[in-house]
């Protein structure tokens, strides 16, 4: 039985779907904003959220955590230095999924999932 198996399996192997979740993480972390399907976009957003929460905290344990899944040193530079001090008065809802489209040869739907700014809550909440 499948009781609170919450993590999708995206017809891979352990191994291959590992791989593919931690270049979708790397990738999104290097460019904050990254095409792909709606199935990826799902498994991989709860997974990039709790990197960035571990990388608010500066420490060696979160440093040792994030490299466990992020193998690159400058992502992990970027993560620490760049997008983790972004969120420090942010508990959660780092991350936007927005729908784009069908992909033309097969339907799947296409979503872009991006880190969103800090700003543009700001800019929300004054023009209210």
């Amino acid at each position: 039985m499948r009781h609170r198996k919450k993590k999708g399996i995206l017809d891979r192997k352990k191994s291959s779907r590992e791989s593919l979740l931690r270049n979708l993480a790397g990738q999104l972390i290097e460019f904050e904003r990254i095409k792909t399907t709606e199935a990826k976009a799902r498994i991989l957003k709860p997974i990039a959220e709790k990197l960035l929460t571990s990388a608010k905290n500066d420490t060696i344990t979160s440093r040792r955590m994030v490299k466990k899944f992020i193998y690159q040193e400058k992502l992990i530079k970027k993560l620490f230095s760049d997008l983790a001090p972004r969120f420090h008065n942010r508990n959660s809802g780092y991350l936007r999924i927005s729908k784009i489209n069908n992909r033309k040869g097969d339907g799947a739907p296409i979503v872009q999932i991006e880190i969103i700014k800090d700003d543009e809550k700001k800019l929300s909440q004054k023009s209210k």
